[in-house]
C-alpha cells in the first residue's frame, strides 16, 4: 500500500514529461493491481492547481474518475495528522505541503509514498517512482 503524492496525478493531468509512467502506475491502481491513497490534500491541491491552468473540465473528468480506481482510497487528514504535519515541518525541514503528506504515510503506515519530490528521500518511509512499481 502507497501514498501517492499529488504531482503523480499531475504528471498525468497536464502532459508533463514524466506522463507515461505515471499512467501505466495508475492503471495499476485503476484496476487492483496495487493499492494506495490520495489525501483529501492532494485531491484539493489538484482542484486549485487545475483551475489555475483553467481546466476545470479536465478537472471534473479526473474526479468523476476516482471513484473507478478499485485500489485507490482517499484519506482524510484527522486533526492529529494535522498538528503531527506541523510537528514533521518545524523537525525535519519539510514544507508543510510535504509535511501534511508525511504525516498520513505514517498514519496509513504505507510502505512507500509514489512521487517524484525528492524532499521525501532520507525519511522513515522511502519515496518510490512509479516506474519502480509498474
Amino acid at each position: 500500500m502507497y501514498l501517492i503524492d499529488t504531482n503523480i496525478f499531475l504528471e498525468v493531468m497536464l502532459s508533463r514529461p514524466k506522463k507515461e509512467s505515471c499512467k501505466d502506475f495508475l492503471n495499476l491502481l485503476k484496476t487492483g493491481k496495487k493499492t494506495g491513497f490520495v489525501t483529501e490534500f492532494s485531491l484539493y491541491s489538484i482542484m486549485l492547481i487545475m483551475a489555475g491552468f483553467k481546466k476545470e473540465k479536465e478537472l471534473r473528468i479526473f474526479l468523476s474518475s476516482l471513484s473507478a480506481y478499485k485500489g485507490l482510497s482517499i484519506y482524510t487528514s484527522t486533526l492529529a495528522d494535522k498538528v503531527k504535519a506541523v510537528d514533521i515541518s518545524l523537525n525535519s525541514g519539510l514544507d508543510v505541503d510535504d509535511s501534511i503528506q508525511y504525516s498520513a504515510s505514517l498514519s496509513l503506515e504505507v510502505k512507500g509514498i509514489v512521487s517524484f519530490d525528492k524532499h521525501f528521500d532520507g525519511l522513515g518511509i522511502p519515496r518510490v517512482e512509479p516506474q519502480n512499481l509498474t
